[in-house]
Order: structure tokens, then C-alpha cells, then sequence
């Protein structure tokens, strides 16, 4: 079972389509028992980290995620909220999941933020089952204004104006900063990794 998490900050429809594509049937879900019975959980998000935290507190998720023993993906602002917390808004906690805070990318006339379209990836960790078969450089998509520096839990990093973490891992918790639901062949290739771990 497959479960996305609604915490109502979320495009869910982008990911359920991109899931059914490669032949899953996603159940979406606030129920932190229907969390708990998931073999994986997705944990997608857009918008601002205060106002996703206070929603997944609001559903009394926070525990259930932390305790959750079964591989988790968080996409874009999900990844965020895996780390200890962001810049973002003058200050909010995160999962406290992921070691590190959120930060603003810096801004310049070549790298304006928010950081939107396609970039690359440098593969750090190639050994990492999510990345199997996803080459050094290969394309995926952005849309954020933060992201968290390159850390040890660093996969895979992006370059804009200066390395940011593009995919992190530590033991069942996973994150892509891009969205893999509209990266095309690299995306699906990323998220059929997931589904097979």
C-alpha cells in the first residue's frame, strides 16, 4: 500500500497520476494509523513550511511520521519539513527528521529566486537504491525558493549560484527538493526506485 500524505498543503493529483502510471494505486491519507500500515509513504508538499506544519500538527501527525519504520519520500516542500527546520517566514520548526535547517537560495542576476525549471543532478552517493539508474547530470525539475545546504545526508545535489541538496537520504527517510512527478524518464525512473526498495 502506497500512501500519500494529505496534509491539505499538497498537489496530490500531479503525484497520484505519475504513481498510477507506473501501475500503483495510491491511497491518500491524514490517518496516522493508515500511515503506520503503509509498505511506503509519500509525503508531498508546495506553500510555505509554517503553514504545512501547523497543518500536520493540526491533523496530530507529527509522531506518527517520525516513527514511521517503512521508507518515506518527501517531494519538494515534504523534504523540507523532513529537516530540523527552514528560514523560511523568520523561523519554523521542520520534523526534526533530517539534520540541518532549511535556507533561502541566494539571489543573483544569473540565479533568481524562486528557482524555477530544469537542472541537473551531481549523483554524490551513486551506490543509493533511489538513484539506481539515474545518470550524473541528468535533468529534473525545480520550482522553490529554499532548499537545504549539502550535508552528510546528501544523495545528490543541484548547482544554483551555489550546491544545494537535491535529494537526501538517512535510513528509511528520503527526499527530493525537485518534483520527480514532472521530470519525465528521470522522475518516474526516481519513483519506481521508491516503489521497489
Amino acid at each position: 500500500m502506497i500512501v500519500l500524505v494529505d496534509s491539505g498543503v499538497a498537489n496530490l493529483a500531479s503525484v497520484v497520476a505519475a504513481l498510477r502510471r507506473l501501475g500503483a494505486e495510491p491511497v491518500v491519507s491524514a490517518e496516522a494509523e493508515v500511515l503506520k500500515k503503509a509498505d511506503r509513504v509519500i509525503l508531498p508538499g508546495v506553500g510555505a513550511a509554517a503553514a504545512a506544519m501547523a497543518q500536520i500538527r493540526d491533523k496530530n501527525l507529527i509522531e506518527p511520521l517520525r516513527g514511521l519504520t517503512q521508507p518515506v519520500l518527501g517531494i519538494c516542500l515534504g523534504m523540507q519539513l523532513l529537516f530540523e527546520g527552514s528560514d523560511e517566514s523568520g523561523g519554523t520548526d521542520g520534523l526534526g527528521i533530517l539534520p540541518g535547517r532549511v535556507e533561502l537560495l541566494p539571489a543573483s542576476s544569473d540565479t533568481p529566486v524562486p528557482h524555477m525549471g530544469w537542472n541537473q543532478l551531481d549523483i554524490v552517493a551513486p551506490a543509493h537504491p533511489l538513484l539506481r539508474d539515474v545518470a550524473h547530470g541528468a535533468y529534473v525539475y525545480y520550482v522553490h525558493s529554499y532548499a537545504a545546504p549539502v550535508s552528510p545526508v546528501t544523495v545528490a545535489s543541484t548547482r544554483y549560484g551555489a550546491p544545494f541538496t537535491a535529494v537526501a537520504a538517512q535510513r528509511n527517510f528520503m527526499g527530493c527538493q525537485f518534483h520527480p512527478e514532472r521530470s519525465g524518464d528521470v522522475g518516474s525512473r526516481i519513483l519506481r526506485n521508491f516503489l521497489e526498495l
